[in-house]
Order: C-alpha cells, then structure tokens, then sequence
C-alpha cells in the first residue's frame, strides 16, 4: 500500500469551481433531488447522518429542495463510531431544523454476530455488516413514510470502489455522486456548511481509528487529481506523474483501486443470451 506520509503536502493540481459553477451545481442538485422525490411518488426524503462532510451537505441540499420538514435524518450509531461523530451529526440535524432519529444499532449487528460468531473477528466484514445493517433501516423508515432514500456518494468514493456494497450505495440516488471529493468540500463551503465538519479527516468509521486516506492508501487531494488526469482524463499514468510530481507507485495504486472495483459499478452479471 502506497505509504501516504511520503506523498506531498501540496498536490499541484485542484479542482477548482468558480463561484457561478459553485452556484449551478447547488441548483442542479437540489432541482434533481425534487424531481426524484416526485417522480418516485414519494413525500419525503431519508438520509443517513454520520456527522461527516457528505451527508451534512447532502442532507443540507435536501433541506433547500424538499423544505425542512420533509427531510427525516437517521443517526445509527455502533461501538466503533466516536461519540464525537454522533454529536456533530446531531447538531448538523438540528441547525438544519429536520426531524431525526437516534437508532442503536449494535444490538442488531450482534444478532449477525451471534448466529455467525467467525464473522466478528473479521474487521472488514464485521464493518459491513454495520454499514449494510444501517441501509436496511434507512430503507425501513423510508418505506414506513412513503419517502425516498438519498446516498452521501461522491465521484471520488464511487470511482475507487470506497463504499460498501449493499451498504451505504443501497440508496435511490446519490444528490453529489458527480463531485470529486475536492469539490464536495467546495460546494461545503459555498452553502455553508460548519468549517469543523469540512476540515473533519474523513472516515467511514467501519473500525475504531480507521481513516479513509490510510485505508486506500493514497490523500484525496492526490486521489482526485489522478483520477480526472488519468482514469477520467486523457493523460497515460507516465505523464499524470510527470504532471503531478509523484511516483509512478501513486499513479498505480489509483488504478489498482478503480480496476478492482469495477464490479461495485455494475449490476449483478448475468450468463450471456443463448443463440437459439
């Protein structure tokens, strides 16, 4: 895994809105979350709060286009979740003026635990279970109330495959799934969203101490400026490091990230139609 503490401080490159692009993304996205809120049939929206930077903006968009009083945010704490992350997400509900709900959910994880006790020891799919045990509520609610479920997904994440599968992409639309990570802190500051949860390090939270950038193994600043060099741009791996001034190590371990999830970003295969 590439070592992040060797990586630069500073990655010559930025993904930088302007003011008026700041403004036209605010509008489409809050014009798309109306529109699937009434193609649905629905009456409201259930997001996810987790105190982090995507859902506060997310659900904030939400507010803007559905009104506050049709946005109902789910705060679902486990034990790897740091009290801290739980009070932010419920002042980030409360200055928004939702209604919310606080759900404990380790009484639910421990059931998967106690009728599989080998999957507890394993940290990656014990944090699964959390994330997907935590989508089956957001769906439970949303079905109670006639509403739709709205994802916290960046272009960033999706890209990378840095979600879980059946999990926290189990929604029916991702309102900022176009914005790399360095535009969703962007578009954070434009609608004003609170500076402590911007400049939060991001994390998913799956195990106590985990960090996002540790895990890929690669800073989002690096991460997105490979991806819209080389995975989404048209400069070869060589010349997206010559670009950037890192090594070829970096530019592979994005790769690596893409190629492997490639099956996150599709439907389940099916066999090929027989010729008959």
């Amino acid at each position: 895994m590439q070592d992040v503490t060797a990586l630069p401080e500073e990655i010559p490159m930025e993904v930088q809105l302007t003011d008026a692009e700041l403004e036209a993304h605010r509008e489409r996205i809050t014009s798309f979350i109306a529109s699937i809120v009434d193609d649905a049939g629905a009456e409201s929206a259930v997001i996810g709060l987790s105190g982090g930077i995507d859902s506060t903006l997310t659900a904030r968009l939400a507010v803007e286009a559905l009104g506050a009083d049709k946005v109902h945010g789910l705060i679902l704490p486990s034990t790897t979740n740091p009290e801290e992350s739980m009070s932010t997400a419920e002042k980030a509900a409360q200055r928004l003026g939702i209604e919310y709900d606080v759900i404990e959910i380790e009484p639910i994880v421990s059931a998967f635990f106690d009728a599989y006790p080998d999957g507890a020891d394993t940290q990656t799919a014990a944090g699964n279970v959390r994330v997907r045990t935590r989508a089956v509520l957001n769906y439970f609610v949303a079905n109670t109330e006639n509403a739709i479920v709205l994802g916290t997904g960046n272009r960033s994440e999706s890209l990378t495959g840095y979600f879980t599968k059946y999990g926290d992409q189990a929604v029916d639309c991702n309102p900022i799934g176009n914005l790399y990570k360095h535009q969703v802190r962007q578009l954070s500051r434009h609608v004003g969203v609170h500076d402590s949860i911007i400049e939060k390090p991001p994390s998913a939270e799956m195990w106590q101490g985990q960090t996002d950038a540790e895990e890929m193994g690669i800073t989002y600043d690096l991460l997105d400026a490979v991806l819209i060099l080389h995975v989404d741009g048209p400069l070869s791996g060589r010349a997206t490091a010559e670009t950037l001034g890192v090594d070829q190590s970096a530019i592979d371990r994005v790769v690596e990230l893409y190629e492997q999830s490639a099956h996150k970003r599709r439907l389940p295969p099916v066999p090929e139609e027989l010729d008959l």
